[in-house]
């Protein structure tokens, strides 16, 4: 069976040949609501079918197409990666890392992993971005398990201290100091998270709660790229406030957002 090193280089290789793109400087994966704001860096000079290229998967979920797109921000070629796949879609670690790993062979060393995510502090409400500066993974793996990575790849035993880079994160403090810092909780999902199990995520120290990032975040560290997170806080996690929870609810926030996450996402492409 072909090992997922083999398998991201052999899709970046298809990913060249299809785009006439030689290398690019950075990733931006897309989560929930992040298409429409990303539409603002520029027309893409290419878009691909994601489920196209090697290893690739096909998303199942509203809100995420499986289209890879490159734009051009200035001298920088960026890739996005409009629809990432889920562990609870039935999909393995190694899937749903597989474009992140795929962006990295194609020369991508900054990876942006953009999300939609539960709120568990009340001063940061729906429609704010968060700045990730760490995370907790509950999902009960990682893509670093099974057999140890071939060479030349480092071993499974990466560091994390520096996870969420923070060159990074003092650059995007220095474009756009209005935004706050949080730690990220990844559940496995589908399911929304219980009053309960936000409680503990809250004693964990996390202050917001999802279903997607901690295993891409991860997969990049470990191939040694830098890591920014982006929370989007699409509604208050169980519990924090009253009513039900709905995916309808995430997709509505990205759209009501578009058009200050384009702004953002302008601001700090340009300074990565």
């Amino acid at each position: 069976m072909t090992n997922p090193y083999e398998l991201s280089e052999r899709a970046a290789n298809e990913l060249r040949e299809m785009t006439g793109i030689g290398a690019y400087d950075l990733a931006i994966v897309l989560g929930s609501g992040w298409r429409e704001g990303a539409a603002a860096l520029g027309v893409p000079s290419s878009e691909i079918l994601a489920s196209s290229l090697s290893g690739f998967v096909a998303p199942t979920v509203a809100g995420h197409n499986g289209q890879l797109l490159s734009v051009r921000v200035g001298e920088k070629n960026v890739l996005l990666v409009a629809g990432r796949v889920h562990l609870y879609e039935g999909n393995t670690a190694d899937q749903v890392v597989h474009p992140v790993r795929t962006a990295i062979a194609a020369g991508a060393q900054i990876v942006v992993l953009t999300n939609a995510a539960g709120g568990i502090d009340p001063a940061k409400g729906p429609g704010q971005v968060v700045v990730l500066r760490d995370q907790i993974n509950l999902t009960a793996t990682s893509p670093l398990e099974g057999a140890p990575p071939p060479a030349p790849y480092g071993p499974r035993f990466v560091d994390l201290t520096d996870l969420y880079s923070k060159r990074l994160r003092a650059l995007v403090r220095e474009a756009l100091p209005d935004l706050s810092e949080g730690v990220y909780a990844g559940f496995r999902g589908p399911n929304y998270e219980t009053p309960a199990e936000v409680a503990m995520a809250r004693t964990m120290g996390a202050t917001l709660v999802g279903m997607s990032t901690v295993l891409e975040a991860i997969a990049a560290r470990h191939l040694g790229a830098e890591v920014l997170g982006l929370s989007l806080v699409s509604n208050f996690a169980a519990g924090v406030a009253a009513g039900a929870l709905n995916h309808l609810e995430v997709l509505e926030a990205g759209e009501n957002a578009a058009s200050s996450l384009g702004a953002l996402l302008t601001q700090l492409v340009p300074v990565l």
